[in-house]
Order: C-alpha cells, then structure tokens, then sequence
C-alpha cells in the first residue's frame, strides 16, 4: 500500500468508531522513520483501544504491513506502526501532555534583528 492508501485506510478505521480530534501531520521532511503521524483521542481506555484494534484489524484486511502495536496494556496511549504511518490514539489528558502536535511541528525559524 502507498502511504497515501494507508493513511487513508487508518482514517476510516478511526471514524468507524468515533475516534475524536483526528490530526494528521506529515512528517516527511521531518524524519525518515515515517511519512505521516496520525494522532486521535478515545475517551476511555477501552475506546483507545477499540480504536487501535480496528485500525490493525481495517489495514491488516487491506493487506498493509502491521509493523507493530504497543501501549495495548494500559490503553493510555496506543501506537499502531504501518511503517510509513504512525497511529497514536491517546486519552485527552495524556495527549495534552505530550502535546505530539507541537513536538512535530516545524517552527519557522527566527531572524535577528540588527540593532
């Protein structure tokens, strides 16, 4: 699957089941681990990991590549690694501490102002 069909593909699976703040950050000029990061809020740990679940089970059945899940324990956070997708479903609170947003965001840079 292209990056595009599989960020596609992990979007879907998160609506199906109301995934909340959906936020999709392509990262390509960032880092060569991965091209885009989706992250998404479940408001519970069973929904954080319902979420997770059914990405795996959506993309795995659209024949993509589950590179790996972690986080599935506590339902917290859960990573969902597509290789070159990234899934974070995360409850609000810890999304709002990691902020992940901002730490992939590119800030432009600042010029010096002569005196």
């Amino acid at each position: 699957m292209t990056p595009e069909t599989t960020k596609k593909a992990a979007l879907a699976a998160l609506e199906d089941i109301k995934a909340s703040n959906i936020t999709v950050l392509n990262v390509k000029k960032l880092t060569s681990m991965t091209d885009y990061m989706i992250i998404a809020s479940g408001e519970s740990s069973r929904q954080v990991k319902a979420l997770a679940r059914n990405v795996v089970d959506k993309l795995k059945g659209a024949g993509a590549e589950i590179v790996g899940m972690e986080g599935e324990e506590s339902g917290e956070w859960v990573l969902v690694d597509l290789g070159n997708v990234i899934v974070h479903v995360m409850h609000p609170a810890v999304r709002e501490y990691y902020n992940l947003e901002e730490l992939w965001t590119v800030v432009p840079k600042r010029t010096k102002l002569k005196a």
